[in-house]
């Protein structure tokens, strides 16, 4: 079993920040990648940032110079730190992770948070 949670969205005004953060625990051996999607009503659910095994980062650009993705593999946690805030940032917010689990040493699998919703809005 594994569980992602998710935590940090909520109403924030055009320009504010907000930090959105993804525990993961469970039978979890490795994380490989860690990141963020979106999904905005209507529209398909698209890449935010993420963030690889060793610190490799890859964004969308429409975020670039303005989210940061960062992860602590202890704690087996990725933060996305998103500052100046458009109302075109207004949806969920899913983590996902690439993991190897204590049971199968072999296959790599994908595990998706429940999403939280980021609304950005005067």
């Amino acid at each position: 079993q594994v569980q992602l949670v998710e935590s940090g969205g909520g109403l924030v005004q055009p320009g504010g920040s907000l930090r959105l953060s993804c525990a993961a625990s469970g039978s979890i051996r490795s994380i490989n990648s860690m990141g963020w999607y979106r999904q905005a009503p209507g529209k398909k659910r698209e890449l935010v940032a993420q963030v690889s095994s060793d610190n490799i980062t890859n964004y969308a650009d429409s975020v670039k110079d303005r989210f940061t993705i960062s992860r602590d593999n202890a704690k087996k946690t990725v933060l996305l730190q998103m500052n100046s805030l458009t109302p075109e940032d207004t949806a969920v917010y899913y983590c996902k992770i690439s993991y190897y689990s204590n049971y199968n040493l072999r296959d790599l699998y994908d595990y998706w948070g429940q999403g939280t919703q980021v609304t950005v809005s005067s």
